[in-house]
């Protein structure tokens, strides 16, 4: 017997005499470009795919998931680890038509649509010398990226992506467009800044901006791994005093053919430090000295650097098509057992593109309270990011094991809390990702999303 789709031909009328921008189905030319997203792991089947120009067709679309009971996924950059962006048969918002990034220099904010990412944003923005707080992957949409939280390289000086979010426009479960901010729908601000895509589809956001001059300090410092208990004991001690126009992360990874290197040490382990200053560059050069003189690295390429290449110079190294799972632990500190584990781990990767990824955090994110945004993480000084990469799906439980064991390995040293945006499980984290912070997100939910619409994602079901 035949399964019935879950749209046929006159419903599909309907829903396309409403939308002003594309509505696709399967078959359609540009139906699969659509649904294809970073991960290669994800191959799910909308049964359509809506693409909004504007607040008016994400209503539309809104509508018409909820009155047909469809499982909805949203799509803004598509980078997510976990793939929440697509689902099987039901409605996809692909958002990547409202991509607009206008800047008011004078006020120093941008108004950004949901569908933009990282790369318009900072373009933007540098024409006038600001930034703001995000990424450090171009390719990242900033939508989701904002949502979870919003890590970057400067959020040691300016703090996270939410703590520099003005306001947003929100389309809620019951299809209403209201706009959120400290003054207006406090509530949802106060969920939208951390708690994901579970109170609604933000169609607008406003951020304040930063002046950010067109060159920082940054590039990668390149050690044998054999140093590497010795160097990143002496990072850890680095880290405790550095300034906050300061952030280095570090990386146990296969080395990539960069032109600076050996050839002989192309697809070798290795640990590379990644310091990034936003200040006077002289300044930055003698703080990062220490970093810079220690050890005996194999490349040393840190140089005065242009912003938008900084936050693009790793986006080769994470180029969509290839097959990914993360899991990425808390940490208040990097003692000496969770070193002996990243080393340990980093003898075993299961292929040459997987790795294990410091970001040092700390700085201006902890300066704001685990409760005044339902991001909680106030605490944590680093996230220790385990990811795996291949392309043979033959290797799919080999590698989704060696990230589970090392995971479980780190989480003794720990807070069990998890960084929304690394969490490569689609759900279940959900304790680990809201933590204190749940049972609020839960009454919210009631409130704004009572009967789960969007529950694709780091699910905060609705309290009774």
């Amino acid at each position: 017997m035949a399964v019935k789709d879950p749209i046929d031909d006159a419903e599909h009328e309907t829903l396309a005499r409403g939308i002003h921008g594309e509505v696709l189905r399967p078959g359609d030319d540009a139906y699969d470009e659509a649904r294809t997203i970073w991960n290669a792991m994800i191959d799910r089947k909308p049964a359509v795919i809506v693409r909004p120009t504007g607040a008016a067709d994400v209503i539309t679309a809104v509508d018409f998931a909820r009155e047909s009971d469809l499982p909805l996924a949203v799509k803004g950059g598509g980078h997510n680890v976990a793939g929440n962006a697509v689902c099987d048969d039901g409605l996809m918002i692909d958002l990547s038509l409202m991509s607009s990034v206008r800047v008011n220099p004078a006020a120093q904010t941008a108004r950004v649509g949901p569908g933009a990412t990282m790369a318009d944003l900072d373009h933007e923005t540098q024409a006038f010398g600001l930034a703001t707080p995000g990424g450090v992957i171009s390719t990242t949409g900033v939508a989701g990226l904002t949502l979870g939280g919003g890590i970057g390289w400067l959020s040691r000086k300016y703090g996270l992506a939410i703590d520099n979010l003005g306001s947003v426009d929100v389309v809620t479960a019951d299809g209403r467009g209201v706009t959120a901010s400290e003054d207006e729908n406090a509530d949802l601000f106060w969920a939208v800044r951390g708690g994901g895509g579970n109170f609604g589809i933000v169609t607008s956001f406003e951020f304040d901006l930063h002046e950010v001059g067109h060159e920082v300090l940054f590039g990668p410092i390149v050690h044998p791994y054999e140093d590497a208990p010795d160097v990143l004991a002496h990072y850890r001690e680095f880290t405790r005093n550095a300034p906050r126009e300061c952030g280095v992360w570090v990386n146990s990874v296969a080395a990539p053919p960069l032109p600076f290197l050996p050839d002989d040490v192309h697809g070798t382990t290795v640990l590379i430090l990644v310091p990034f200053y936003a200040g006077d560059l002289r300044e930055g050069e003698t703080v990062l000295a220490p970093l810079r003189e220690h050890g005996d690295p194999i490349a040393d390429a840190v140089a005065p650097t242009r912003y938008t290449e900084a936050q693009s110079m790793l986006d080769d190294l994470y180029a969509e098509g290839a097959r990914n799972y993360w899991k990425a632990p808390n940490f208040t500190e990097l003692t000496e057992e969770t070193i002996d584990t990243v080393t340990e781990h980093a003898d075993r990767f299961p292929t040459p593109y997987s790795e294990i990824l410091i970001h040092q955090v700390g700085g201006a994110v902890n300066d704001v309270g685990p409760n005044a945004t339902a991001y909680p993480h106030r605490d944590v000084e680093f996230i220790v990011t385990v990811a795996a990469r291949w392309e043979d799906s033959a290797k799919d439980d080999e590698c989704i094991a060696w990230v589970r064991e090392c995971h479980d390995a780190l989480a003794e040293g720990a807070t069990g809390g998890t960084y929304a945006n690394f969490e490569g499980d689609r759900q279940g984290r959900e304790e680990n990702v809201y933590d204190e912070n749940y049972a609020r997100l839960a009454e919210l939910k009631a409130k704004y999303d009572p009967e789960n619409v969007f529950r694709l994602n780091q699910n905060v079901k609705p309290a009774d």
